[in-house]
């Protein structure tokens, strides 16, 4: 039945993108944490196997995918910001990717959870 209903959503959602002569060129997917994939239309082909959507060279479970829909331009997240480590001057608690708490001092290049006033945040640091 998923199957039924989401090949008759894509199909129609490729009718609709046609009709419009819009130029979108990605199909968005974005998850329950909030990330988003984007795949290129040019000769995509979506499979569905028990619990996994396959678009193009790209696998998602059906059941962590909140919406699909069509962009002009890529909007792939990874929900991870890049930032200076001069730029970290809010931040109340820094851990490594371990869970281990660690001074601002201590950061060197990679990816780190900041958590601030205005909330945590995953970061890349160049």
């Amino acid at each position: 039945m998923k199957r039924a209903l989401l090949f008759i959503v894509a199909v129609t959602a490729m009718l609709a993108v046609r009709a419009g002569n819009a130029a979108y060129t990605y199909l968005t997917f974005e998850m329950t944490d909030g990330t988003k994939a984007s795949v290129e239309l040019t000769n995509l082909t979506l499979k569905v196997n028990g619990t996994t959507l396959t678009a193009g060279s790209q696998e998602f479970t059906l059941t962590n995918l909140t919406k699909m829909y069509f962009t002009a331009d890529d909007q792939s997240t990874s929900g991870i910001s890049t930032v200076m480590a001069a730029d970290l001057d809010e931040a109340t608690a820094v851990y490594d990717l371990k869970g281990c708490q660690v001074s601002k001092s201590q950061m060197r290049h990679g990816v780190y959870i900041v958590k601030t006033k205005q909330g945590t945040y995953k970061v890349n640091v160049k």
